[in-house]
């Protein structure tokens, strides 16, 4: 391990940190959206098929290029070349993955900036402050950078305390809250008229469209995002991964939390939609597609809670709420990946970092606020549809074909010993040198077709 290095004080903080980095509107916004888009019980099923299949061997390359380099993720791709060349190169391949929580932050934080002033309201609403609320939840510049500054303010808080005293004492605390406000809000949903149609939707599967080639490609390109492959957020908590821990395992923990997530969050906002629905919400067009995937959380929802009176506004506070706390712990992934960087190539606080490098970005997103049509689409698309993917494309080659078979090995070894024995070191080696590229490939694909 690097002298000095930060790392997880338990097994279970950082399978809390690396899930909370996992889960985030992708889980809670982005997966019922597919789902409901999608066959419901349909696309349940082959995601969790593509998730084992997909996103799982490739998480666990991201893990061990990050516990092996015990680095930002720059210098943890460089440490896998053996030539001036293969390091080079590979410090290339860092700084592409690195551009990605960067561009992420950029336009997630007004997203989450939207969620903390719907949450506002909400309390607005509580206190009588009407016109306030009616503000907070209006579209404008001004609403816009005031939520996106307090997103801002909470993420580099959390960043600048550090590894155990940050991201891993509010994970540890904002996760289980999660799973807290998912099942309150659950057991209300389930008792307004209409929520067990949405709940059957979701869990009966239409076995015919199991096949269909749209929902397929949909599920994998949504297991691959949930897990944010290629984001460098795994890459960098990995390098803070004790090396008795067994990697694959932890992997697989954190991929059960994170999965765990997005169903739960499918059992919450299905059978919400479906009770909008028989309040005369409209959500699907008359072809059965959905208006809009912002219906579910900004539009569905909050007229879902309006009618619900008082106890809507409740409703809506919590579950405005749970929507913050699965920003959150994804934005804190983010920012770390530059801090990280910049603390260990100059040696500057982390304090110093943390606020200066969520000042760069905080200014970009500024940027994006006062020309939002023409700059946040535009911004969204490179980074989630262009780098990351390409990113987690020359991760997996890099991990599959430069870091060698025994390097690989040696690594996994430490807090695995007889890893050689076990079915999964005779299928992963071969599996994320061969089949992970040509899966990557088709979620590229599928993302600019």
């Amino acid at each position: 391990m690097a002298a000095g290095r930060e790392h997880f004080s338990s097994r279970l903080g950082f399978v809390l940190a690396a899930a909370g980095a996992a889960v985030g509107l992708g889980n809670i916004w982005g997966f019922p959206t597919q789902a409901a888009s999608n066959g419901g019980g349909a696309f349940l099923i082959v995601y969790l098929l593509m998730i084992l299949i997909v996103a799982y061997p490739m998480l666990v390359v991201e893990m061990a290029i990050g516990r092996h380099g015990q680095a930002n993720p720059i210098d943890s791709m460089r440490k896998l070349g053996r030539s001036p060349l293969s390091k080079m190169l590979g410090g290339g391949v860092g700084f592409i993955g690195l551009l990605v929580p960067c561009l992420v932050l950029a336009f997630y934080s007004i997203v989450g900036g939207w969620l903390i002033s719907y949450l506002l309201a909400a309390g607005a609403e509580l206190t009588g402050l009407h016109d306030t609320a009616i503000w907070l939840k209006g579209f404008s510049v001004e609403r816009n950078l005031l939520g996106a500054g307090l997103f801002y303010l909470l993420t580099i808080l959390i960043v600048q305390a550090g590894v155990k005293e940050g991201i891993e004492k509010w994970s540890t605390r904002l996760m289980p809250a999660l799973f807290i406000l998912f099942a309150v809000l659950f057991i209300y949903v389930m008792t307004l008229p209409g929520a067990t149609d949405g709940l059957a939707h979701y869990l009966i599967p239409d076995f015919s469209k199991v096949m269909d080639s749209d929902l397929i490609l949909a599920a994998m390109g949504q297991g691959f995002f949930s897990l944010t492959i290629g984001g460098c957020s795994m890459l960098i908590y990995g390098s803070y991964l004790s090396r008795k821990e067994n990697l694959p395992k932890m992997a697989m923990n954190v991929t059960l939390v994170d999965t765990a997530v997005a169903v739960i969050a499918g059992l919450v906002i299905l059978p919400a939609m479906f009770a909008a629905m028989r309040q005369g919400v409209e959500i699907y067009d008359t072809n059965g597609a959905l208006l809009s995937s912002s219906t579910l959380v900004f539009d569905v929802l909050p007229m879902l809670f309006e009618g619900l009176g008082v106890v809507g506004t409740f409703v809506a506070l919590i579950f405005f709420l749970l929507m913050t706390i699965a920003a959150l712990t994804s934005s804190i992934s983010m920012l770390e990946c530059p801090v990280a960087l910049m603390s260990e190539r100059l040696g500057t606080k982390r304090s110093v970092s943390s606020w200066l490098l969520g000042g760069v970005i905080a200014a970009f997103s500024v940027v994006i606020v006062f020309n939002f049509g023409e700059l946040f689409g535009l911004v969204a698309t490179i980074a989630t549809q262009y780098f990351q993917p390409i990113a987690a494309l020359l991760f997996c080659l890099y991990g599959g074909w430069v870091w060698k078979r025994t390097q690989k090995l040696e690594e996994l070894r430490q807090g695995y010993e007889d890893i050689e024995q076990g079915l999964f070191w005779k299928v992963w080696p071969l599996y994320v040198k061969f089949v992970c590229p040509v899966l990557v490939i088709a979620v590229i694909w599928m993302s600019l077709v």
